[in-house]
């Protein structure tokens, strides 16, 4: 199913793509109904079938008409004005589209000047928790002196994850689940699962996206849930670019369409940012320098929306931690250095989420881990000790579930996935469809964490 996404890089009709850059969703859908119903080239077909998903995905991660989207953010700052929110817009600092010729805004616009720190922030009428942000600060780097200074680290975590289809499920109709859990990752030891209810298909460990599936009858009330545990080991690494070894691997280099590509942008940017450096350690360094400087952190819409998400970063110097991690990975395989995906959860003593990160390969090291999002907050902190240590290294409040980028389950679902990028927050079918995100709900708890060593 994931390999029909290969078909995003060809271009649309048109007819069609001037519909929808005029925002006319409704007269794009009925052209492509129109030539679904002729003779196509096989290809092409599969992308307009795509393309009717993307647009029913980009109608649901843009509900806001703009005097909505100011409303709601005159009720969360003081005196903020209709001007303000314009110049907001021209900075670039909300993401919108056209929506049958009006201006619709994301659906987390509002949440990305929090995220930020923009300066209007200070007249949030309900200000941010300092102490909690305190903590977090507290719990980073205290983990990053501790990995100093003892070399060294891991904690025993404990999670349970639940899926509950929403109250417009279809009672006695046959539902599969998948629910991500942890695979071999280096770092992953002693992984044991103690509750599993219903009874689930368990992934094999070396599942580069590994999951558990439930197969059953939907029935009132049910719950899908998986318990376990697993221990989290890192070793503090400080790589010395007069220790790389002049024999490097060749693995992980090659294009994964439609997304880890190496455009005319991807090129040039690559060129630019490495220069003629040689050492792998050293221009792996200057990309990751740079995305942390220059590519803003910010929530975007859903990944299943985007035609390549690394060049989308580029162009527009933003991007959550997926992004910032692809576009990592992407510019590290175009200089020559071997880089892949990971992700799963961040699981702290006081949070747990969804989160992306990379790791990239150098000999006699082998792989290291990147986290741009975390190595780019810090630099906006002026904790530049901190940027440095995510680069080789990574804390060990992670939960990975994911070692490649746009991978299959085991067993594979028969319908495109909701995000069938990653998988952090479960995936749900029926026999004839895919259940959307908001048919279904998916929580993580922290049952248990402590440090073991």
């Amino acid at each position: 199913m994931l390999e029909r996404l290969k078909n995003f890089a060809i271009p649309l009709p048109e007819d069609i793509q001037k519909q929808e850059d005029a925002g006319c969703f409704e007269m794009a859908k009925d052209l492509i109904r129109r030539r679904l119903a002729g003779p196509l080239p096989h290809a092409l077909r599969e992308r307009l079938e795509l393309e009717q998903n993307r647009i029913t995905e980009l109608e649901r991660e843009y509900p806001f008409p703009y005097e909505q989207a100011l409303e709601m953010l005159q009720g969360e700052f003081r005196d903020f004005t209709k001007e303000e929110f314009d110049e907001l817009i021209a900075e670039n600092q909300v993401d919108w589209i056209y929506r049958e010729r009006k201006m619709h805004f994301v659906r987390h616009f509002h949440e990305n000047l929090r995220k930020v720190q923009h300066p209007i922030t200070k007249r949030l009428i309900v200000p941010e928790d300092a102490e909690a942000a305190k903590v977090k600060q507290d719990v980073l780097n205290g983990n990053m002196n501790y990995m100093k200074e003892h070399g060294k680290t891991a904690y025993y975590i404990r999670i349970r994850s639940t899926l509950k289809v929403g109250e417009n499920g279809r009672i006695g109709e046959p539902i599969t689940v998948h629910l991500p859990i942890p695979n071999n990752s280096p770092q992953v030891k002693n992984f044991q699962i103690h509750t599993l209810s219903p009874d689930a298909y368990v992934a094999p460990e070396d599942a580069e996206s590994r999951t558990v599936c439930f197969r059953k009858k939907l029935e009132a009330g049910d719950e899908f849930t998986v318990e376990y545990s697993f221990e989290n080991h890192l070793t503090y690494v400080e790589p010395d670019p007069d220790k790389i070894s002049a024999e490097q691997p060749s693995f992980y280099l090659e294009e994964e369409a439609p997304h880890i590509m190496f455009t005319p942008l991807i090129r040039a940017m690559c060129q630019e940012i490495v220069g003629d450096e040689t050492n792998p350690l050293l221009k792996a360094k200057r990309i990751y320098e740079y995305i942390t400087d220059r590519v803003r952190y910010s929530y975007v819409r859903r990944y299943s929306t985007f035609l390549n998400i690394p060049e989308y970063a580029a162009v527009n110097q933003k991007g959550d931690c997926g992004v910032q991690a692809v576009l990592f990975i992407t510019l590290c395989r175009c200089a020559g250095v071997p880089a892949r995906w990971q992700s799963g959860l961040f699981a702290a003593p006081y949070d747990i989420g969804g989160h992306d990160w990379a790791q990239f390969y150098v000999e006699p090291y082998g792989w290291l881990y990147a986290d741009l999002s975390f190595g780019g907050s810090a630099h906006r902190l002026g904790n530049e000790e901190r940027r440095a240590f995510y680069f080789g290294n990574l804390d060990p409040f992670r939960m990975p579930a994911n070692l490649a980028f746009q991978h299959e389950f085991d067993p594979p679902k028969k319908f495109m996935r909701n995000d069938p990028t990653d998988n952090q927050y479960g995936e749900c079918e029926y026999d004839d469809r895919a259940l959307t995100s908001k048919e279904y709900n998916c929580e993580h708890t922290m049952v248990d964490i402590h440090q073991i060593g």
